[in-house]
């Protein structure tokens, strides 16, 4: 498929949030942002409120049920929630007074959520107080707030003059001078000191945590104080700033002791100035150049067979076999590749792995200290579970942010969300609830309606075979237009935070009512100067953003950090360990290549991208719309990484978090192997043409055209197209043991020397991937991790056989994938299941029938062919002896074959493997 035009004209830079991000609460963005007089599905608006076109009269009951029975369950149901809450209140209170944090006096005590905008409090008054603590909580919509007064934090605020308090990681808490300017406070900081009043205001997102915090917050006072220098102590008595004695300037890394980073004067690390120009290391280019004169070398021995032949037949028809030499050198460079990686990582050295370099970071730079710019966490979701998946997504995200605001940065969620007008409508009441009370903005586009409604009308096409991409762009779309909006309105000399936030709602609410109804979403959807895209299944770690953003402030040509991530379980399968392990595998394989020279991959997620770099490489689609991600391919990630660096950015591989980053991986054998053909079909749009646009077009992809001319160094290249090999040589590997079985079963003795039988095929590859490559890893990672060998040695055996099962099966379905494209038949893909689903041996039997059927038909007709030319049974006999195969070489490759792939979907499914009835 060719890809998108590109648009001539220079696209005008947006600018990136230069603000704090907005202030107004969240509920009150809703509601300014949501469309108030548009009817949306089935008539309900993103506030859920019923209007019509016409008068707006009509609202939505609180439930959705009518019935009698239904409204007295609703009731009970509100009955034990409200007493839920007026017990954990008491007991915070109840703790609040034992641990003496408070007194008498108003304007102290206990504040929890109860609903959307409804609060209560202890004691009853404090939330009839105007202008105090409790509205203030209000405004920054927390979940639980409560006030800490004592003589220790009293005494401190009364001494301690600086604007803020250094706190642990290089985070700092805030200091203002009176209750009524806490709303003021970043909403992740989740405390701030009041000197006016002499206390500690402290909220979080769990009423069962907030005590702990308050514990902490005030040990850490007494051990900042007894810490201090005699020099420090006369430095709070004046409003400069004062630094923690122990201050951390940068993580440890979770590895061996790195080398140092080239000197970076302390002017430059506080201004961003770009750092010295980082080495380029060619460790990667000599293993590549080694296995190019390996496969050369192996070629020239099947050219020599040719040629000897030659000689003695004079028959010169034999060097045509030469013709499918670049198709060799093709499909064998990845093993040859592998050989070479194996000797490096055995033998080769490793220094490198703990150091900088220009495409891998182990050290993260040195970390900004003021003017930290806003980061915009964008993940996509879709259908995907709230208490499940998305909540602890965004809990583990809002600890990040809460670090990185109390390092004095700013940052926000920005969730695109494909499934809000698809799921029910209870469903999607909770998720807006939800990101409400989470101050999380959100972009919802309309559901896949190529026909449009009844009418014909309300046409919209999610564009794309895997929809992320499309998905994301509609929502960046939406934000650059709020954008465009605001950039119409000339800021005055006195504009304010709260001009901007007002600015903001009317300029997004002006977008939803231009969309009528179409789009919906809330909240805070501003660009930041980068953007931490994630996945709807990621953990991130606490301390990650600024690192991450000190490291693109100083090298302004990186355009993309693609972190490296562990792997998040949700199960204990057999399985889901399996493709743990394998997971790892790949991701320690990428740490070593890249960390040898080798260019960084993109994959998509856990990455920092710079959004004035994805405005670089924009487009314009040939319906008009500005586009950033590719949405006529399933590699979109490639695809951005190609074009950034095209333009001679660099994407940038990081191990200084170490796994910090999480991501879940499939969950049954069914997602693994949609997987597998989703990157099959990926690698084959990236190459070829569909055939029947050979004629016209060649059989060569624009887009592949351009990555040959590319920037891009040719070990990188090579590297490349070796990956995008392995699914041609897998999808093809079950017809060549099938043609390999034909012609050593009735032509052994009369082949061409230089063909090679696949028994001594699969004897190199189990050499190889099996015997070297496990020990290769294990010694790897006892080298560099410095984990055991012999544990490592076990872990690698122990899953070798549930991984060459897996491996050796998914020809046939890769191959499948391959054709579907080459012969341009459509092919989509869901969204991978991010949770487990109870199943039982009789549930999956008609699932695997009807996902394997095809499979099931090959190897079943195999064998009984493979039966009746081996001369068994009645049809057997009917077998001419010359005709006839019975050769062990001929047989085994061939059975090997289909034993995997009639044993991948029966062995590797934990659901039958349990036989759970």
């Amino acid at each position: 498929m060719a890809s998108p035009p590109r648009t001539p004209r220079r696209l005008q830079k947006r600018r990136p949030t230069p603000i704090q991000p907005p202030n107004t609460p969240q509920n009150e963005l809703s509601e300014r942002a949501s469309p108030s007089k548009a009817t949306l599905r089935d008539g309900i608006s993103p506030d859920f409120a019923v209007v019509s076109q016409e008068d707006g009269s009509e609202s939505l009951p609180d439930t959705p049920f009518t019935s009698p029975t239904a409204h007295l369950s609703v009731q009970r149901e509100s009955q034990i929630d409200k007493f839920k809450f007026e017990v954990r209140l008491l007991y915070l209170r109840q703790q609040q007074l034992q641990n003496r944090w408070a007194d008498e006096e108003s304007g102290e005590g206990v504040l929890l959520k109860t609903g959307k905008g409804n609060y209560i409090s202890q004691p009853r008054e404090l939330a009839d107080a105007c202008g105090g603590f409790s509205e203030q909580m209000r405004k920054l919509n927390v979940k639980v707030a409560m006030t800490v007064k004592t003589p220790v934090i009293e005494t401190f605020l009364a001494t301690y003059k600086p604007q803020y308090v250094p706190y642990t990681q290089g985070q700092r808490i805030s200091i203002i001078d009176s209750i009524d300017q806490v709303c003021q406070a970043h909403r992740h900081h989740y405390a701030v000191f009041v000197r006016g009043a002499g206390l500690l205001a402290v909220w979080d997102e769990d009423a069962v945590e907030i005590t702990d915090r308050a514990t902490r917050i005030e040990k850490h006072l007494v051990d900042l104080v007894w810490a201090m220098s005699s020099e420090q102590e006369s430095d709070i008595h004046t409003k400069e700033s004062f630094e923690q004695p122990a201050r951390e300037e940068s993580k440890a890394p979770v590895v061996a002791t790195p080398q140092p980073l080239p000197a970076i004067s302390e002017k430059d690390a506080e201004t961003g100035a770009p750092e010295a120009p980082r080495q380029t290391l060619l460790w990667q280019a000599l293993v590549v150049g080694c296995a190019g004169c390996l496969t050369i070398f192996c070629l020239s021995i099947g050219w020599r067979a040719l040629a000897v032949e030659i000689k003695y037949d004079h028959s010169w028809t034999r060097i045509l076999l030469v013709i499918v030499s670049p198709l060799q050198l093709w499909l064998g460079w990845f093993f040859f590749m592998t050989v070479c990686t194996t000797i490096a990582q055995l033998v080769g050295p490793v220094k490198q792995v703990f150091q900088n370099s220009k495409f891998y970071s182990a050290v993260p730079t040195k970390r900004l200290r003021d003017n930290l710019p806003h980061v915009t966490i964008q993940c996509p979701v879709y259908k995907e579970g709230l208490d499940t998946v998305i909540i602890p997504t965004v809990v583990s995200v809002n600890k990040a942010i809460s670090t990185y605001e109390l390092q004095g940065g700013s940052a926000s969620i920005f969730v695109n969300d494909d499934g809000m007008q698809l799921i029910p409508e209870e469903e999607a009441r909770r998720r807006v609830q939800f990101y409400e009370d989470n101050n999380i903005g959100w972009v919802a586009r309309p559901k896949h309606a190529p026909n449009g409604d009844s009418n014909g009308q309300n046409v919209f096409v999610r564009a794309g075979k895997f929809k992320k991409a499309s998905n994301m762009n509609y929502c960046l779309s939406v934000s650059s237009r709020v954008e465009d909006k605001m950039a119409e309105v000339e800021r005055t000399p006195n504009w304010t935070q709260e001009d901007e936030d007002q600015l903001y709602s009317s300029a997004f609410e002006a977008i939803i009512k231009e969309d009528q109804g179409r789009t919906w979403g809330a909240g805070n959807i501003r660009m930041g100067d980068f953007i931490l895209i994630i996945d709807s299944d990621t953990r991130v770690p606490e301390d990650c953003l600024l690192d991450a953003v000190s490291e693109m402030t100083a090298t302004p040509e990186v355009a993309i950090i693609q972190f490296m991530s562990g792997v998040l379980n949700v199960t204990t399968s057999f399985f889901e360990r399996a493709i743990t392990f394998f997971t790892n595998l790949v991701y320690t394989s990428i740490r070593f290549a890249v960390a040898c020279g080798d260019v960084a991959p993109f994959v998509g997620h856990n990455a920092m991208l710079r959004w004035s770099a994805l405005q670089d490489v924009a487009y314009v689609d040939t319906d008009g719309t500005e586009k950033y991600w590719a949405e006529n391919t399933v590699s979109e990630d490639f695809d951005m990484a190609l074009r950034l660096q095209s333009l001679g950015y660099v994407i940038r591989y990081s191990t200084y978090c170490g796994d910090g980053f999480k991501e879940g991986v499939s969950l049954t054998v069914y997602d693994e192997l949609i997987r597998w053909e989703k990157y099959a079909y990926g690698c084959a749009e990236l190459l070829f043409h569909p055939f029947y646009k050979w004629p016209l077009h060649g059989p060569v992809t624009p887009l592949f055209r351009r990555f040959i001319t590319s920037p891009i160094s040719w070990m990188g290249k090579l590297t490349m197209m070796s990956y995008i090999g392995t699914y041609f040589a897998i999808g093809s590997a079950w017809a060549l043991t099938l043609l390999n079985y034909f012609l050593l079963g009735w032509f052994n003795g009369h082949l061409d020397k230089d063909y090679a039988e696949s028994f001594n095929v699969y004897f190199g590859l189990v050499i190889v991937f099996q015997g070297a490559g496990t020990v290769s890893l294990a010694v790897l990672r006892y080298r560099v991790e410095g984990r055991s060998l012999f544990k490592c040695l076990l872990e690698n055996m122990t899953w070798m056989l549930v991984l060459t099962v897996f491996l050796g099966g998914i020809s046939l379905h890769v191959s499948g994938a391959l054709l579907f494209y080459l012969f341009g038949i459509d092919m989509s893909w869901g969204a991978t299941a991010k949770e487990a689903t109870d199943t039982s041996f009789f549930r999956e039997i008609p699932v695997i029938i009807k996902k394997f059927k095809f499979t099931f038909v090959y190897c079943i007709l195999s064998v009984a062919m493979m039966m009746v030319l081996a001369g068994i049974g009645p049809l057997g006999k009917l077998v001419p002896e010359f005709w006839r195969i019975n050769s062990f070489i001929a047989i085994y490759p061939q059975a090997i074959m289909i034993a995997m792939h009639f044993f991948l979907p029966l062995a590797l499914n934990p659901g039958l493997m349990q036989f759970a009835f």
